[in-house]
């Protein structure tokens, strides 16, 4: 290998990374920074040149790149999301594509001035959303769950459905006539939909069995993982061309929906992948966007945009969610969110190549920097206005701030009465029924249960609860339970008591899988179960310029322990061994004090 090569791979890897990083920093999308950097490494300045960097090896490294970010789509989609709006995504999927297809076609012709065969493949690329995109503006915006799931299940269905539409469409474009065109629409549909199906149903069964009888160890999880998605896309593809897309999908819901192993770790392990995937991928593919095809995205481009963001999307919507129990202002929100992704610019890219190669259809060459317009657009407009647009149809949920409390036990309970009585949600969970029947008692939403099991995450409901606490005595399941759900707090979210300082440091989970350390490093289960005994009790201040912090410690003596504080937004702030909050007017601080104490302040 050649200097200029190895330059142009770590060359690639460092843009993607940096243009993440900047994008994280200034509060914006990714995908747009990683556009333009793109376009300026490849078309502007030439420094990266990714056909003759990978030359052949391009189009199998984008199609298994897109394969494995599809799969780990399908890992996230959960089939009890489908109990309310089943209806509303199945439509989308089947009659709002058709609709997106037929009314961006006659766009594309009319406006756009492409001949009809290249209108119909442009169309069908644009069918698809971006689930890479719609997954972060959801984590932002956080709208309702049914609007959540709808745009959840679209955009990662939609995908593999657009990218066969578009296969479809190119095998029509290339056929003899009509007739043998329709013969292949129709028998290409059916293969993809029973070889797909089959390789993945096959694929997934495959991995679950690996899994579920310890054939393999845990570090080779990972890796057994990936290397099942691209032969069961290669596989799919060998026997049908273009149906690997469907088959990894199904792969990756059926694994998501089985209750036999364990896939969290196989999920993080492919959240981290595919961050990397698709900026790698939006730089390569924006970098062999070239001038010739940038100049012919002319002014004709913008009213073409706003046809498709501001009618055929809504239409697509309207029709799709008839009777489908959504609101109107929940069907205007999903009528405004359609970003286009990664599918889309690697799927132009390809038959782009392929339609040059055929050397017919001049307008093919008008695909590809047409189809990064509206990538670089829709994105944009999503990813700025999603949050205020929410807000404003109040679909938008605000910060859950409640708490989901690992352990039952007496003081964990008075710690959920106090929550309660400042207006949070709480949910207990416990596998000891005596403590959770004293949380009913008590008035308390409790479960009975492993915080572990994944059929009690499934069965609770979760609304308006933001934060974990693990509140046990056992270290080890404290951490768990924080390692477990990381991926649903967020891990500035989950939070568990300090370890017993008798346990030796080599007997302490290390950093990086325990929660963020609640109170005090002396600050344990034990520490507090014996204050609790001994007559403690839980108290709520409010703190102002005549009664501040320093008066309230002054007054109530170093036996104060401060746990939490809710500050002037409402926001429950919890007190961690890093980073506590610095309480002040305003504030209201919720401490464990001595008997003696509580008749002031």
């Amino acid at each position: 290998m050649s200097e200029h090569p190895l330059i142009s791979l770590v060359g690639v890897i460092v843009l993607s990374v940096t243009a993440q990083w900047l994008a994280w920093r200034l509060g914006i999308p990714a995908i747009p920074l990683l556009l333009v950097i793109g376009i300026l490494a490849g078309p502007v300045t030439q420094v990266l040149r990714p056909d003759a960097l990978l030359g052949e090896a391009l189009v199998p490294v984008v199609s298994l790149s897109v394969a494995v970010i599809l799969f780990e789509g399908g890992l996230s989609l959960k089939v009890r999301e489908l109990r309310d709006v089943g209806k509303a995504v199945r439509n989308l999927v089947t009659v709002g594509a058709a609709i997106t297809w037929g009314l961006t076609t006659l766009a594309g012709h009319y406006i756009l001035r492409l001949g009809w065969p290249i209108a119909l493949l442009f169309a069908a690329m644009l069918v698809v959303t971006g689930p890479t995109v719609i997954g972060p503006l959801l984590r932002s915006v956080r709208p309702s769950t049914r609007v959540a799931s709808v745009l959840r299940w679209e955009g990662i269905v939609i995908d593999p459905i657009g990218a066969l539409l578009a296969v479809l469409v190119f095998e029509a474009i290339l056929a003899s006539g009509p007739e043998a065109a329709a013969a292949l629409v129709v028998g290409g549909l059916l293969k993809v939909v029973l070889i797909g199906g089959v390789v993945g149903l096959l694929g997934a069964v495959a991995l679950i069995t690996v899994l579920y009888y310890g054939w393999a160890p845990d570090f080779l999880h990972n890796p057994i993982a990936l290397m099942a998605v691209v032969c069961a896309f290669a596989v799919s593809n060998l026997l049908q061309e273009e149906s690997g897309l469907f088959s990894v999908t199904l792969m990756g819901i059926v694994l998501a929906n089985q209750k036999f192993v364990s896939t969290v770790h196989i999920l993080e392990f492919k959240e981290n992948l595919r961050v990397l995937l698709i900026a790698s991928l939006f730089i390569l593919l924006s970098a062999r966007l070239s001038r010739e095809g940038l100049s012919q995205v002319g002014w004709d481009s913008i009213p073409f945009l706003l046809v498709l963001m501001l009618i055929i999307r809504p239409a697509s919507v309207f029709f799709s969610t008839i009777r489908s129990g959504l609101s109107w202002r929940e069907r205007l929100f999903l009528s405004w969110i359609a970003p286009r992704g990664i599918v889309a610019a690697a799927v132009s890219s390809v038959f782009a190549l392929r339609l040059g190669e055929a050397g017919s259809h001049l307008d093919s060459g008008r695909l590809v920097p047409l189809t990064f317009l509206v990538i670089i657009i829709t994105v944009i407009v999503s990813g700025l206005t999603a949050a205020p647009v929410a807000r404003w149809l109040r679909v938008a949920q605000p910060h859950a701030q409640g708490a989901l409390i690992v352990g039952a036990h007496g003081w964990a309970r008075e710690l959920a009465t106090l929550f309660r009585e400042e207006g949070f949600h709480v949910l207990l969970v416990d596998s000891n029924g005596q403590n959770i029947a004293a949380a009913g008692h008590a008035g308390l939403p409790a479960r009975e249960g492993n915080i572990l099991s994944e059929e009690l995450l499934d069965d609770v409901e979760l609304a308006g609860i933001g934060k974990l606490l693990a509140l046990t005595p056992n270290d080890e399941v404290n951490s768990l339970a924080c390692l477990h759900l990381a991926a649903v707090f967020g891990r500035s979210d989950v939070y568990q008591l300090s370890a017993d300082p008798h346990v030796t440091q080599e007997g302490i989970l290390p950093k990086h899988l325990r929660g963020r350390v609640l109170f005090h490093q002396n600050v344990n289960y034990a520490f507090l179960t014996n204050r609790f005994a001994a007559g403690a009790l839980l108290k709520s201040t409010v703190l102002t310029d005549d009664f501040d912090y320093e008066a309230f410690k002054s007054l109530y003596g170093t036996s104060a322990v401060p746990l939490f504080v809710v500050n002037e937004t409402g926001q429950l702030q919890a007190f961690t061994l890093s980073n506590p909050p610095v309480p002040r007017s305003g504030h209201k601080l919720i401490s464990l004090v001595d008997p003696i104490s509580t008749g002031s302040g």
